[in-house]
C-alpha cells in the first residue's frame, strides 16, 4: 500500500479501500478506534479529577511518590493518542466516498468551531466565571488549530504529509534553544508555536498558551497519513500496527537511555530502583517532547492492533465513550467542576475560589482529597456520564443531521 496524492475531485480514499469486502470488517476497524479513543477519554477524566480535587502543593511529577506520579503518568497517553486518532478519523471520514476538497472543508470548519468552543463553552466549564481575565489555549484549541492546518496538508501527496508529521515529532526538540524572549515583539508567535507561556493580551486579560501547535500538528498529520493501513487485510494490518508500535516503544527506550536528545530533562539514577524507572519515563508534556510522544504513541499503536479482537460488555461501554468524545469531554468537565464546588461547600461553607480565574486560582489550605478519594470521584463521574453518553451515541446513530458531526 503506497501513500499517494489525492485529487480534489476524487474520493479521498480512492487509493486505499476502507473495507475488505464485508461490512463486518469495517465495523471491527471502527470499533477498535472507538475503543482506544474511549479508553483514553475515560483515563483523561482521572487527570481532571485530580486537578479539581487534589490538595494544594501536590506534585504529580515527584518520583519519590510513585502512586501520585503514576496517577498522572498514565494520563499522559490521552492527548497524544486522541490527537493521533483525530488524524486517523479524518482519513476514515474521507474514506466513505468524500472528496479531498470535502474533507478539507470539514476540517477547516470543525477546526475553527473547536477553537471557538475552547474559549467559550470549555472555558466556562473550567472556570465557572464570566470574566475576561484569563483564556487558556489547551487541548481543544490545539485539536481545532491542528485540524485547520491539516485541512491544507491533505492536498499534498501522502508521503509529504507523513514527512511533515514525522519531521515535527522527531525534529522539534532541535528548536528548544530558540526562546520567545529573544524574538522581541514577535515572541508571542513563538509561544503559540512552541514555547508555553502566560501572555498579557491587555491590561486585564491574559492568554495562557499551554498547548503550542508544534508538534501536535505533526501528531495529527501522522495519524492521517497512516490511514491507508486500514485498507489492508486484517492480519496484515494488525501485524503492521503491532510491529510499528513495538518499534516506536523500543526506540523510546534506546534514545531515552542515551540521554542525548529528545527531552529537555535527562533522567538520572535515584535512591531506589522504582524512582529511577519513574525518572526514566518522566518526559516533558509542555510542549510534548519527542520522547514523550514515542513513550505514548508506541504503546497506543500496539493497543490499536490488540483492540481489534476485543469484545464484551466492558468493551462496549468504553466504545460508547469513544463515539461521543467531544460531548463526553464537555459533560465531564462541568460535572467534575460542579462536584468540586459541592465538596467545597460541604467542608468549608464557601466555594467562591472555584468560580473564576481558572488556572491562576489558588486552592485554600485544608482543601482536597487523597488519592483514594480522587479515584472514587473519578469512577463516580465515569459511571454517572455513561447513560448520557449512550443516549447521545444512539441519537447520532439514528440521525444524520449535519450539525451532529460537529459534536
Amino acid at each position: 500500500m503506497s501513500f499517494v496524492a489525492l485529487d480534489q475531485g476524487t474520493p479521498a480514499a480512492a487509493a486505499a479501500p476502507l473495507v475488505e469486502g464485508t461490512g463486518t470488517a469495517t465495523r471491527v476497524r471502527l470499533d477498535s478506534v472507538d475503543l482506544l479513543r474511549g479508553l483514553v477519554m475515560v483515563v483523561m477524566a482521572l487527570d481532571h479529577t485530580r486537578d479539581f480535587f487534589g490538595p494544594a502543593g501536590m506534585n504529580p511529577r515527584d518520583v519519590a511518590e510513585p502512586a501520585l506520579f503514576l496517577t498522572r503518568w498514565v494520563t499522559h497517553f490521552c492527548a497524544p493518542v486522541f490527537i493521533f486518532l483525530a488524524g486517523l478519523s479524518a482519513y476514515l471520514y474521507g474514506a466513505r466516498g468524500r472528496t479531498t476538497g470535502q474533507v478539507s472543508r470539514f476540517l477547516l470548519t470543525r477546526g475553527f468551531w473547536l477553537v471557538l468552543i475552547e474559549f467559550t463553552l470549555v472555558r466556562f466549564g473550567w472556570t465557572f466565571g464570566s470574566g475576561l481575565d484569563v483564556f487558556v489555549m489547551q487541548v481543544i484549541w490545539v485539536i481545532g488549530a491542528s485540524m485547520v492546518v491539516l485541512a491544507g496538508l491533505i492536498h499534498l501527496p501522502r508521503w509529504a504529509i507523513l514527512a511533515v508529521g514525522i519531521g515535527m515529532i522527531a525534529g522539534h526538540n532541535l528548536l528548544d534553544s530558540v526562546r520567545a524572549e529573544d524574538l522581541g515583539a514577535a515572541g508571542w508567535v513563538w509561544n503559540v508555536l512552541h514555547q508555553p507561556k502566560l501572555l498579557q493580551f491587555t491590561a486585564q486579560t491574559h492568554v495562557f498558551v499551554l498547548y503550542p501547535l508544534i508538534p501536535w500538528v505533526g501528531v495529527m498529520a501522522t495519524g492521517y497519513a497512516l490511514g491507508p493501513v486500514f485498507g489492508l487485510k486484517q492480519h496484515v494490518r494488525v501485524s503492521l500496527l503491532a510491529a510499528l508500535g513495538a518499534a516506536v516503544t523500543a526506540g523510546f527506550v534506546l534514545i531515552r537511555a542515551a540521554n542525548l536528545y529528545g527531552d529537555p530533562a535527562p533522567w538520572s539514577v535515584q535512591p531506589t530502583m522504582l524512582a529511577t524507572v519513574l525518572s526514566f519515563v518522566n518526559c516533558e508534556k509542555y510542549p510534548p517532547s519527542l520522547l514523550y510522544l514515542m513513550m505514548t504513541l508506541g504503546p497506543g499503536l500496539v493497543l490499536l492492533a490488540a483492540f481489534e479482537g476485543v469484545r464484551g460488555r466492558v468493551a462496549d461501554i468504553v466504545v460508547t465513550f469513544g463515539r461521543v468524545p467531544f460531548f463526553y469531554y464537555v459533560a465531564h468537565l462541568y460535572l467534575i467542576h460542579a462536584l468540586a464546588a459541592v465538596y467545597m461547600l460541604a467542608i468549608m461553607g464557601d466555594a467562591a475560589w472555584l468560580f473564576g480565574d481558572g488556572p491562576l486560582r489558588h486552592k485554600p489550605a485544608g482543601y482536597g482529597l487523597g488519592l483514594a478519594g480522587i479515584y472514587a470521584v473519578w469512577l463516580f463521574v465515569v459511571v454517572a456520564l455513561y447513560p448520557l453518553c449512550r443516549w447521545f451515541a444512539a441519537l447520532k446513530q439514528r440521525r444524520t443531521d449535519w450539525w451532529l458531526s460537529y459534536l
